[in-house]
């Protein structure tokens, strides 16, 4: 794999996110509160260190969505992490709406000095403001829909559907600013960049899907073997990711005439199963 090709095809900036930057920069000062909703299978890799240094004044409650899609046990893990780092947590689901009934809840215990504060000052409450940060296609539509109960924005599958900020009411007593998906101009580590791409936090023609796969299998090779055997036959001796694609194609009978392998049919097999949990719970950050 070429190294300096694939950093080049990760840098993923669109005109729209350095808009985005500096609107965040200006609305920061309403908020009460900043919440970043980050994907449960990477909290590392989806956490933007850009916003984090941009918000990092204002209370922070972070968000791990798509819970139902991580393994668990790994998820802990970095929830543990970024709690002893001084940040307020919770999994939650937006699809499913798992947890999300907590959230405002939630909000007002980490804000809970201020709230307090002002109210033995007299002064009359009002609604708490937020914004919900976080990197494109992690599921803030689909949140946002979900603690709204209606549909307030467009939703989609595909990274960027939302591209301007909008108010949102949720509630009499908890106002949202909703604002687009924000990526860092430059990953300074490849394999955030691999895991981006293997989730679909970045569109698939970013980096090439073999090069996305070949990641992917041999990632899954090293800590989840037993589902690779499981779901697709492929014996626990074989490490080799030309014979594992073949095994793939054979197995789900993605053939060409003459009984040679499809492998793009065979790539998409294999990023669709990641991405609807039929290899089960994954998680692709480690420490």
């Amino acid at each position: 794999m070429d190294k300096k090709v694939t950093e080049k095809q990760i840098q993923w900036y669109p005109g729209h996110m350095f808009k985005s930057i500096r609107e965040i920069k200006e609305k920061l000062k309403l908020m009460d509160l900043v919440m970043i909703l980050l994907d449960a299978r990477l909290p590392l890799s989806s956490m933007n260190p850009d916003i984090l240094k941009i918000v990092k004044h204002k209370p922070i409650l972070i968000l791990f969505n798509k819970m139902d899609l991580a393994d668990t046990n790994i998820l802990n893990e970095h929830m543990s992490y970024y709690e002893k780092n001084g940040f307020a947590g919770l999994k939650i689901d937006a699809q499913s709406q798992i947890n999300t009934n907590k959230i405002h809840e939630k909000a007002q215990s980490v804000i809970k000095e201020k709230l307090d504060r002002n109210k033995s000052k007299g002064l009359l409450e009002r609604p708490i403001r937020t914004m919900i940060l976080g990197i494109p296609n992690v599921g803030k539509s689909t949140l946002i829909n979900a603690l709204s109960g209606k549909k307030a924005t467009k939703t989609g599958n595909k990274p960027g559907v939302t591209k301007a900020q909008q108010w949102i009411k949720l509630g009499s007593n908890f106002e949202l600013l909703d604002t687009p998906g924000v990526l860092w101009p430059k990953f300074g580590d490849r394999k955030v960049g691999y895991h981006l791409a293997v989730t679909g936090a970045i569109k698939d023609d970013i980096i090439p899907m073999d090069d996305v796969c070949h990641y992917a299998l041999l990632f899954l090779k090293e800590y989840y073997p037993k589902r690779l055997l499981d779901k697709y036959e492929i014996p626990l001796d074989m490490y080799d990711y030309l014979e594992m694609l073949d095994q793939i194609g054979k197995q789900r009978g993605a053939l060409l005439k003459g009984a040679e392998i499809d492998y793009d049919r065979v790539y998409h097999i294999i990023l669709t199963d990641i991405r609807n949990k039929a290899l089960g719970g994954l998680s692709f950050d480690r420490f």
